[in-house]
């Protein structure tokens, strides 16, 4: 929390001033009733069974008056907003070792629930899209804002071949808007060559700028076992490069080390490979979640849908601790009526 008028805060000193007097003269009333012992046995006997019932509202206008000071801050708050210039691209793994069902069902319909859920969380007008990769990775459905198209597109994914980690985050990073200048595949060139593209810029030793780069992220589901295309490091350092942060999804379990009849430690071949896609996430800045169970589904979609595609935006809510400071004030004042009447 910011503030607008933080000098405003310096008003707080008020508070410990008025508690300190109202203590004082607590105490001032007490060595009175001990000179005049019937003023001490009559107020007793008005406070017997609830002593605490006096103080109760001296304490709410003392609430009352450090809202108002807040109020007079006037405090800022990130609000966080739809963020209409964002786009997200999901590249699901549908290699073979995604059959395995040590996540219920199995790994492959355990990412597609997460792609759904995560989708129908986004807000509407975000623009989302899909990528698949086995062997190779295959653009299924362009960003779009259309999330019935993408999650449907998702619930027709089927386990196919290899996993190639590496070029399934490539084509998801060149799908997203502005970075098909940078597509090797689509033009002559690579990231330190001429871009021609319409939001990029060439700095004055040639190089391509992404200053001009909306934002963007991939979420990437996968078991990480790559073992075929472009290393996953030299995709990430790329996804980097662009501006792109991903956010990287692990399907199954650890790998659990066995010994074979040789005596050697062997871990099972179809393990979550979790140091591959913790590498992706660090190297653009993006977060790694492990989904093992369901309760951990639950948690990944939900803490995605929440950081992709919304952006903070400072509001000032001075009008709301106004009110919250007058509605505290008109609750002091009728406590205090309806308790005097009580006595």
């Amino acid at each position: 929390m910011t503030f607008v008028w933080p000098q405003g805060l310096v008003a707080y000193l008020l508070v410990p001033v008025l508690a300190g007097a109202y203590i004082w003269a607590v105490r001032r009333r007490a060595a009175a009733s001990i000179s005049y012992p019937g003023l001490d046995l009559l107020a007793r006997a008005s406070a017997a069974g609830r002593p605490w019932r006096r103080h109760v509202p001296v304490v709410s206008y003392l609430l009352t008056l450090s809202s108002m000071v807040l109020a007079l801050a006037r405090p800022v708050w990130p609000i966080p907003v739809p963020d209409n210039q964002a786009a997200v691209m999901l590249s699901i793994d549908v290699s073979g070792s995604m059959i395995a069902t040590d996540v219920h069902p199995s790994r492959i319909e355990a990412a597609k629930r997460v792609a759904t859920d995560f989708v129908r969380a986004l807000p509407a007008g975000a623009k989302v899209g899909l990528v698949k990769f086995s062997t190779h990775a295959v653009l299924v459905a362009p960003a779009t804002a259309d999330h019935q198209r993408v999650i449907a597109a998702v619930a027709a994914l089927e386990p196919e071949a290899s996993t190639a980690i590496g070029d399934g985050l490539l084509k998801a990073v060149y799908a997203l808007p502005g970075r098909a200048a940078w597509d090797p595949s689509a033009r002559p060139g690579d990231l330190r060559g001429e871009s021609t593209g319409p939001t990029a810029s060439a700095d004055r030793a040639g190089t391509p700028s992404t200053s001009g780069l909306p934002p963007a992220a991939v979420v990437l589901m996968s078991d990480g076992g790559n073992n075929t295309g472009t290393a996953p490091e030299d995709a990430a350092a790329v996804a980097g490069r662009l501006k792109v942060t991903v956010h990287t999804v692990g399907l199954g379990q650890p790998a659990n080390m066995n010994v074979n009849t040789d005596g050697e430690k062997v871990s099972d071949v179809d393990a979550l490979d979790e140091d591959t896609l913790k590498n992706i996430a660090a190297t653009t800045n993006g977060s790694y979640h492990r989904a093992s169970t369901d309760r951990d589904l639950s948690r990944v979609w939900s803490h995605l849908g929440r950081v992709v595609a919304w952006k903070s935006r400072p509001v000032e809510v001075a009008g709301l601790v106004s009110g919250a400071s007058a509605a505290l004030f008109g609750g002091t004042l009728l406590l205090s009526v309806l308790w005097r009447r009580l006595d």
